[in-house]
């Protein structure tokens, strides 16, 4: 199944260890190491589990503080962003939570910055065993954040939602103009019941069936579809399709629609505007596919629709073509 569904689900995670992103400080880590602050998988409590330093706990705590201040880490993002939005999670944390908690933020090429730090949440109380979710109303391109929490205490998970911000004025030729990294994004679909939207672009192989984009079965008529916008506008001209680990519920057959929106608002999955970018094409199971003699020339686009016939799982999208300067 796929994580809970949250405020901010439209956004990609930028916490995510598999774009680089790591813990690189913390004041206090004495009953829970501060790297599983950002891990994938949702946290876990384990009845009866202790070890040399206590109760072991999933997440980042630090020890009951004796003196005066309170306690911070700092992530530094794998590749810059925008946040839109974080969630303070403190699952099984009941008695040992901070009761509240902010965020700063900087620009940096240090591991550890000096300065230059400026709040994006002031503040906060928080709650104990739940998810804290919280805006962000800050249009700048991030590099750290730092988490302070008042006075001590443990928090399981941080998620921070946002956008990829690529400096495509390093990128020429051919690039994957949907990858993550590059600022490519899902950003809606018909249904994503087994696996997330979000897995289509991530870098590398899907590492399991749970590691895509799955439907649920369709049991009525249609079709399921997901809309992606490009990290850049630019003329797609090699497309991959990558089926791994889908063998009993892979898509029969699939299409590429494309088009060219100024903003992400104005895209709908039934506009007039798609165009025809792959016509509909067989798929086969736990394979990799490669189009590219099939693909209309329709030059620089900014969106593409994908749809399955009739639904599945697609583990990996690569839209490959070079950014266009307009």
């Amino acid at each position: 199944m796929t994580a809970r569904l949250h405020p901010f689900h439209e956004w990609i995670q930028l916490q995510q260890p598999r774009l680089g992103t790591r813990v690189t400080y913390a004041t206090d880590e004495f009953f829970a190491a501060k790297e599983r602050l950002i891990e994938p998988q949702d946290p876990v409590f384990i009845d009866g589990k202790y070890d040399d330093h206590g109760k072991w706990m999933d997440g980042w705590e630090s020890r009951r503080k004796r003196t005066p201040g309170n306690d911070h880490c700092i992530i530094r993002l794998g590749v810059p962003g925008i946040v839109r939005g974080v969630n303070i999670d403190t699952h099984f944390f009941t008695g040992n939570y901070p009761p509240q908690a902010s965020l700063q933020a900087c620009v940096s090429d240090d591991d550890v910055p000096n300065g230059g730090w400026f709040e994006i949440l002031p503040k906060t109380d928080l709650s104990g065993n739940v998810d804290n979710y919280h805006a962000i109303n800050v249009d700048s391109v991030l590099t750290h954040l730092r988490l302070n929490i008042f006075p001590d205490g443990g928090i399981a998970r941080l998620r921070v939602y946002g956008e990829i911000h690529a400096d495509f004025s390093a990128l020429t030729g051919v690039i994957d103009l949907f990858a993550l990294e590059h600022g490519g994004r899902s950003i809606a679909c018909s249904d994503e019941h087994y696996g997330s939207m979000h897995n289509l672009n991530v870098a590398g192989r899907g590492i399991n069936m749970g590691d895509g984009w799955e439907t649920a079965r369709r049991r009525g008529p249609g079709h399921d579809w997901v809309v992606l916008a490009l990290g850049h506008a630019g003329r797609i001209e090699k497309v991959e399709i990558d089926t791994a680990h889908f063998k009993g519920n892979y898509p029969d057959r699939v299409a590429l629609h494309a088009a060219s929106f100024k903003a992400n608002e104005e895209v709908h999955a039934d506009d007039a505007r798609w165009q025809l970018l792959l016509p509909e094409s067989k798929l086969a199971m736990d394979s990799q596919h490669e189009f590219q003699s099939e693909l209309q020339n329709l030059g620089a686009v900014s969106h593409v629709r994908m749809s399955i016939f009739p639904d599945g799982g697609v583990s990996r999208l690569r839209l490959y073509g070079r950014a266009t300067e307009e």
